[in-house]
């Protein structure tokens, strides 16, 4: 059985990883699905994210990378999906994510979420933060997959 990981992934970090190597232990494979996502004003295009994406799961199998520009609904049934994995960190995400959960539900009653908490130690690892600290200089090689460092300092396609 296949899954869906949406997220602007700008950029992905451990903390997704570990929810995509959780999500492994229950699914045969994970789709990482990349929104576009301009009204977020993404700090990385989308060319990019999907780039690092890819770098950073290069070593892990079953992993497909896809970015999308529509509603994670249609997406799915594209696809023939009807199971989506969100990671959860804290409460706030919670709420937030369940009222994502309940929309995409209203428009598509087959679909269904599956949360999912990164390790403790990932748990407070957001892709701000890292936008964050790489915008000041800061190091964050225990944040990211190191197989993306190299390339974070420049916000253009690789």
């Amino acid at each position: 059985m296949t899954c869906l990981y949406p997220g602007t992934f700008d950029p992905i970090t451990n903390g997704h990883l570990d929810v995509v190597k959780r999500a492994l232990k229950i699914f045969d494979k994970v789709i990482i699905a990349i929104a576009k996502s301009d009204h977020k004003k993404p700090y990385y295009n989308l060319e990019k994210r999907k780039k690092l994406a890819e770098l950073a799961t290069k070593n892990i199998s079953n992993i497909e990378i896809i970015t999308f520009d529509n509603l994670l609904v249609d997406l799915a049934k594209e696809f023939k999906i009807n199971t989506v994995i969100r990671g959860l960190r804290a409460v706030s995400d919670f709420e937030y994510e369940l009222q994502i959960g309940y929309a995409n539900h209203a428009l598509w009653e087959d679909i269904e979420t599956i949360y999912l908490m990164p390790s403790l130690k990932h748990a407070f690892i957001s892709s701000s933060i890292v936008r964050s600290i790489v915008s000041h200089g800061g190091d964050v090689s225990s944040l990211v997959p190191k197989e993306i460092l190299p390339f974070l300092k420049d916000k253009t396609c690789m």
